[in-house]
This record gives C-alpha cells, sequence and structure tokens, in this order.
C-alpha cells in the first residue's frame, strides 16, 4: 500500500491551533536576532528606553524558551500520529520517518546557512532520529525519561553554576570579550555584500550550536517524549475522559511556570536563575499553553477565537520560513538595510502586523490549496511522489 499525507478529515484541529500558537510565540522571541547582535549582548542592559525593557521582560516571561519547546512537544505528538498511520497501512516507520527527517535537515541547511542564523529546524532533524529510537516506549516511560531528562542536568548545571559564582563572589559576565564581535555584526549584516552576511551567519549559528549541541538536544529531546507520550495516550481524542486529570496537570504547570518564569525577577538575576527559568519555566509554560488551548477550545466561543490561529499552524513550516525571509529583507543589507536602527518595542509591533498577514495570507492560500508551499515539498520528499497541492473546485465547495 502506498504511503499518502494526512487528509483533512483526519486532522485535530486544536493542533493546528497550537501550531499557531507556537508559531507567533517564536516570532517575538526570533524577532530581537533578527535586528540586532542578541546572541553577544545582555538585552536587560543593551537597550535604555523604559518601553524597550518593559518589551524586553514580557518576552522574556510570556514567550523565551515557552514556544520552541511548545513546537517540540507537537513534533512528538505528530510523530506518534505519523507513526500510527504508516504501522496502519503496513509501511516502514523507521524509512518514512528518516526521509521525513532528512528533508527537514535539508531545509534547515539552507534556512540557517543562506537566510537566517537562528535556525531550530537542524537540532529537531537530529533530534528526530533519537525519538525514532526511542518509539517504543510506553507513555509512562516517555514521560519518566523526559522528567529525568530536564531534572538531572538541570541540577548538575544549576549547581556548577552557583558553585562557579561562589568562587567568583558571582563576578563574572558571560558577555564581556564580545564587543568587538557586536560591532562585527552591526556592520555586516548593515552594511555587508551577500558573501560577507553568509560567512557571519555561519559564525553566528556555530557560535550557537556547535559547543551547545548536546544542550540544545537536551532541552528539545524531553518535549518530544511529552508530546509523544501524550499522543499515545491520545489526549486530544479523549479530551471528556481525561478532563479532571488536565484540569489538575494545568494547575500544575501553572504554578511552576508562574514560580520559574518569575524567578529572575523576585529572586535576582544571575546566571543560575537565568537557567532556572528557562530549563524548568521553558517546558512548563509549554504543556501550559498546550493545554489551554485544548481546554478552551472545548467550548465553541473558545474555538471562534482560537480559529484564526489554525490557518497560520496549517503551514506552520511555510510561516516559520516566511517569517526569516521577511525580516532578513527588511534588516540586511541586500533589502532594506535597517539592522541596528529597530529596537525591542519596534520588533514587538512589527511582529503583530506580519503575524496579523500572515492569518490572511495563510487562509486565502488554504482556500484554494491543500498544504503550504514548504509542506507540500516536505510531504514530497518524504513520500517520494507527488501529493496533489490545488483544490478541486468540488473541495472548495465542500468547505
Amino acid at each position: 500500500m502506498k504511503a499518502a499525507p494526512i487528509q483533512e478529515k483526519d486532522r485535530i484541529i486544536a493542533l493546528d491551533i497550537i501550531r499557531g500558537l507556537a508559531i507567533l510565540g517564536i516570532f517575538l522571541v526570533n524577532m530581537p536576532s533578527f535586528f540586532s547582535p542578541m546572541l553577544y549582548v545582555d538585552q536587560r542592559t543593551y537597550w535604555s528606553d523604559k518601553l524597550d525593557i518593559w518589551t524586553v521582560n514580557f518576552v522574556d516571561i510570556v514567550a523565551q524558551a515557552s514556544f520552541y519547546t511548545l513546537f517540540s512537544f507537537l513534533f512528538g505528538y505528530g510523530f506518534i500520529i505519523f507513526m500510527d498511520r504508516l504501522k496502519e497501512k503496513n509501511l516502514s516507520v523507521t524509512k518514512y520517518f528518516s526521509r521525513r527527517l532528512l528533508v527537514l535537515l535539508a531545509i534547515g541547511c539552507i534556512h540557517a546557512f543562506l537566510i537566517w542564523h537562528g535556525d531550530i529546524l537542524i537540532s529537531y532533524a537530529i533530534t528526530g532520529f533519537i525519538i525514532l529510537l526511542m518509539r517504543n516506549m510506553t507513555s509512562r516511560a516517555m514521560v519518566w525519561t523526559g522528567m529525568l531528562l530536564i531534572a538531572i542536568p538541570t541540577f548538575l548545571l544549576t549547581l556548577l553554576t552557583l558553585l562557579s559564582m561562589m568562587m567568583m563572589d558571582g563576578g563574572f559576565d558571560v558577555y564581556e570579550g564580545y564587543q568587538g564581535t557586536v560591532l562585527q555584526s552591526l556592520e555586516v549584516y548593515a552594511n555587508g555584500t551577500f558573501m560577507e552576511i553568509t560567512r557571519q551567519r555561519m559564525e553566528d549559528w556555530a557560535f550557537v550550536n556547535i559547543a551547545n549541541s548536546v544542550f540544545i538536544i537536551l532541552s528539545i529531546l524531553p518535549l518530544f517524549l511529552f508530546g509523544a507520550a501524550a499522543a499515545k495516550a491520545k489526549w486530544l481524542q479523549k479530551v471528556e475522559d481525561k478532563l479532571g486529570g488536565f484540569k489538575k496537570l494545568w494547575v500544575l504547570t501553572l504554578v511552576l511556570t508562574l514560580v520559574f518564569k518569575l524567578l529572575p525577577y523576585y529572586a535576582g538575576k544571575n546566571l543560575a536563575v537565568d537557567y532556572l527559568q528557562d530549563s524548568i519555566g521553558g517546558p512548563a509554560s509549554a504543556v501550559f499553553y498546550f493545554l489551554t488551548i485544548v481546554l478552551a477550545t472545548r467550548k465553541g466561543i473558545g474555538l471562534k477565537i482560537l480559529s484564526p490561529l489554525r490557518y497560520v499552524g496549517k503551514m506552520s513550516l511555510t510561516n516559520y520560513l516566511f517569517q526569516s525571509v521577511l525580516c532578513t529583507f527588511i534588516f540586511y543589507s541586500y533589502g532594506l538595510g535597517l539592522y541596528g536602527s529597530f529596537q525591542p518595542f519596534h520588533g514587538f509591533l512589527l511582529v503583530i502586523g506580519v503575524y496579523a498577514v500572515q492569518i490572511v495570507l495563510s487562509k486565502l492560500w488554504l482556500t484554494h490549496f491543500h498544504y503550504g508551499p514548504m509542506e507540500w515539498l516536505w510531504r514530497m520528499g518524504t513520500y517520494g511522489r507527488r501529493s496533489p497541492l490545488r483544490k478541486s473546485p468540488n473541495e472548495k465547495m465542500r468547505e
């Protein structure tokens, strides 16, 4: 039997809405890196305007480390759906999911090295091969493994950071010594040639991903496992049956989110506190956001309010890449050359404006086509054959 992409009737609307929310949150976090050298500066001291500081703090609390983890959760959930469909057709999970990951890796490389250095797709593709090996674990084993993968590194690294701070009287600055790199980034992205920007882009990607590769995987893999466990337990197919448990977990993740997301603001900012904010607050808030959407969409009013997000979510890969292409054109020298001239509040307004346009464009596109353009290419690479892209007149009329 031939493999085929998931059909419209089989889609779960809540998943698309959550994907749409995740794309918005990721955009909020990514925006400062599109127009400023955020890799090499502390945002808390780099900006001075009060409105910009409020914007930075808002994004830090609401979005930082929350939405790439939420998307990781969705990736794990989607993997189980994908795997189950292949099993129903007696097709090889290893063959088709490996293809899917390799295509994603290729897209990620193009994105990271030719468009924008902050790509996450390469890390998702690499981590995906790990969860492929763990696919036969029970949902309970996945949850416990994910919790241990968060708890053990968090404990050890927090302890190590605290000891280092004690030995150095808390007086070391991780951004010290990067002033030259900051000036280089400002000059290259604002005024450099495409080749100079490409070299800078590769340096920036390597700065984040080479030395930190293990930590990046350890931040993604637990959420892959949580998402996969949720899919195995059929969370979205059995919402009413699991409602009591969902509400308890919602309260727990809300408390953890508030405690750890706000930790630097009442306990004082330092490396250990910042790490705890991301390592625990990030995953907790990801699950909290997921459950919030699931619970809200049970009611007609919640579904109606959140429904526009589903258009962006159904084209999440296309919209993620669109944000990078558009913003690098706006800010890099081969476009409008506005790099270094924007501030966080301006960036926040740009995110809202661009995302609103993405909702409209995605809805218009999906009126005529089954998939986003990048989703269509991803499916072709996965299944090795061309899927119908344009909807027939009859399909349009049924919607």
